[in-house]
């Protein structure tokens, strides 16, 4: 059977691939089976640390929303569950904002929990 080269199709993907790795060193951005694999994994990890992050945000909140509830008296369990008892339906995002923002509406929220 006759070898396939692939011909202007061909051309246009090398091309879109080598445009994709402007800026890495070397021949990553100048061979394009070079190039190829290190756009793969800079993909690979773009898709991985994508859920990555929410994870690491979720820390943070969590952490900040602790560090401001110790401040007002308890934990971070008792806090939420004191939240969850009293019906107030915040998310964590928005409590460590408060925290951070705004520590006497986070104080108002804490006493809420409290009772």
């Amino acid at each position: 059977m006759a070898r396939v080269k692939g011909g202007p199709q061909g051309h246009l993907r090398h091309k879109k691939v080598l445009k994709l790795n402007q800026g890495y060193f070397g021949s990553r951005h100048r061979l394009f089976r070079r190039a190829n694999e290190a756009m793969l994994k800079s993909m690979w990890y773009a898709t991985r640390d994508r859920r990555v992050r929410k994870r690491d945000l979720r820390k943070l909140w969590i952490a900040r929303i602790n560090a401001a509830a110790r401040l007002n008296g308890l934990s971070y369990s008792r806090l939420m569950h004191g939240l969850k008892v009293a019906g107030v339906d915040l998310n964590r995002k928005i409590l460590a904002d408060l925290a951070i923002r705004d520590p006497q509406a986070f104080a108002a929220v804490a006493a809420k929990a409290k009772a």
